[in-house]
């Protein structure tokens, strides 16, 4: 099974290998055209050398450039090394307009003088017609390689080829304008050469300098948005940045969710929203960060239990109340049992000052401190006739009582805080849930109170319809 590694390697393999077989080609170009120019004489030819020559030196900066770009993040490049493609791009482009410089300059020189001996040769028309070949053949092949990995450096190589290709067109053209008696075209085929060469480090200067700047790829923030804005549970996005960093592009996100969500809801959330950022970008890897949001739509029993949550409190029996305009709270607070009773208090006391926070200063909170059992009981089977006994007292009471039928699983453990009695029963599924418990709470009580050796009973109400 491949990883992602595994796929990382075979793109920088990619990229390798078409920038050591971009050496390869400028090399042969160069070499050849510098022969023929000489052979010949032509500035343009010459010119178109010198192009080929610098090609030849950028290429061997774009292999070092993808062999460094491979490496993984460390130390002191947290995020890669992406930015050497970049970094080799910004050379190349200086050299290139380096070269137009030159070239005018030898124009225009070539004009005023009218020095323009120029001796077309059959080994330049061979030597053009073979470079027009394999410029065409490395720009198609680069222009691939690097839209698929998103190479800058590639892409760099790719611009170099192109303009090469209409380069040695504009030189072949002026030898043969020289043939049919017109001496002056070499140097004007050296102009053209000159806006060849220089409109391709326009084009890779803007692209290079997009890249050191870290400017967004174009609609690509759009996109992001409009993904995670669709994920179910994303109350809103905070901020979105977004930068290149060679074929990856990195960045970071913010996102709101409810504050009364669980945290494993938000964690699926975020899963979620990674999820989406991949399928819309799938060389995106950003780093999110959720914000919990306070919504409009926030119930006050919600915030009531965030209250609780928020200091590690168990409450129940929550009830709100609208008097006259005020609000009013009552709930039960679970606290160990064996704390003292004034730890206890300050206890409910900063639970219901942060009540007040979520639903207003002037609202009236009252608690009612429950002792919870904190300690695991130690204990045994109670002897086969008291379980049976109480089978039969809850077995009665629940017929005389009508709600609840059919008393089972009656389980009676003796532990060292008491007798211990858990039970199932059945109930009409109909009932609401504020029915079953007070039937359920009413038959607990009455059991408890015949035996006070009793000193927990949990029933548990089934549907009829389920067994």
């Amino acid at each position: 099974m491949r990883t992602e590694n595994d796929n990382m390697s075979d793109v920088h393999a990619r990229k390798e290998n078409a920038a050591l077989a971009s050496i390869s080609a400028s090399a042969v170009i160069a070499i050849g055209k510098l022969f023929a120019g000489l052979m010949s004489g032509s500035l343009a030819l010459l010119s178109e050398a010198g192009h080929a020559f610098v090609d030849t030196g950028a290429t061997i900066l774009t292999w070092l450039a993808v062999r460094e770009s491979g490496k993984p993040a460390d130390e002191e490049h947290h995020y890669g090394h992406g930015k050497y493609e970049s970094l080799a791009a910004l050379a190349e482009t200086g050299l290139l307009f380096a070269l137009t410089a030159f070239v005018t300059i030898e124009a225009i020189h070539r004009l005023a003088t009218k020095d323009s001996a120029v001796e077309p040769k059959a080994i330049a028309f061979v030597v053009l017609g073979a470079s027009i070949v394999i410029d065409l053949v490395r720009w198609r092949s680069l222009s691939r390689i690097a839209r698929e990995t998103k190479s800058d450096a590639l892409a760099a190589d790719a611009l170099h080829f192109s303009s090469d290709l209409l380069a040695s067109a504009l030189v072949l053209a002026g030898l043969v304008a020289t043939i049919f008696g017109y001496p002056q075209a070499d140097a004007f085929a050296a102009f053209g050469v000159a806006g060849f060469v220089a409109f391709a480090g326009y084009r890779l200067g803007r692209r290079t300098v997009d890249s050191l700047l870290d400017t967004a790829p174009k609609g690509a923030a759009v996109r992001i948005r409009a993904a995670v804005e669709n994920v179910p549970g994303v109350a809103g996005i905070d901020f979105l940045r977004l930068r290149p960093a060679g074929a990856k592009l990195l960045g970071e996100i913010g996102i709101g969710v409810a504050r009364t969500l669980p945290m494993e809801r938000v964690a699926r959330i975020s899963t979620n929203v990674i999820e989406a950022i991949k399928l819309a970008e799938p060389d995106a890897e950003l780093t999110l960060t959720s914000a919990p949001l306070a919504l409009d739509n926030e119930t006050a029993l919600e915030k009531i239990l965030l209250a609780a949550a928020r200091q590690r409190r168990a409450v129940h029996h929550v009830t709100v109340q609208e008097i006259d305009g005020r609000r009013s709270v009552s709930l039960d607070l679970e606290l160990d049992g064996r704390m003292a009773h004034g730890v206890a208090h300050e206890a409910a006391t900063r639970l219901e000052l942060a009540v007040r926070e979520e639903l207003g200063d002037d609202t009236e909170v009252e608690t009612h401190i429950e002792p919870l059992e904190t300690r695991e009981l130690e204990g045994h089977d109670a002897p086969e006739a008291m379980a049976e006994a109480i089978t039969v007292e809850l077995a009665d009471a629940a017929a005389r009582a009508g709600t609840i039928s059919d008393v089972h699983n009656v389980r009676v453990r003796e532990t060292v805080a008491g007798i211990v009695v858990n039970y199932h029963c059945c109930v009409d599924p109909a009932l609401s849930v504020t029915a079953v418990h007070e039937a359920v709470d009413e038959l607990d009580r009455g059991i408890k109170s015949a035996r006070p050796d009793i000193c927990r009973v949990v029933g548990h109400a089934e549907p009829l319809a389920r067994r």
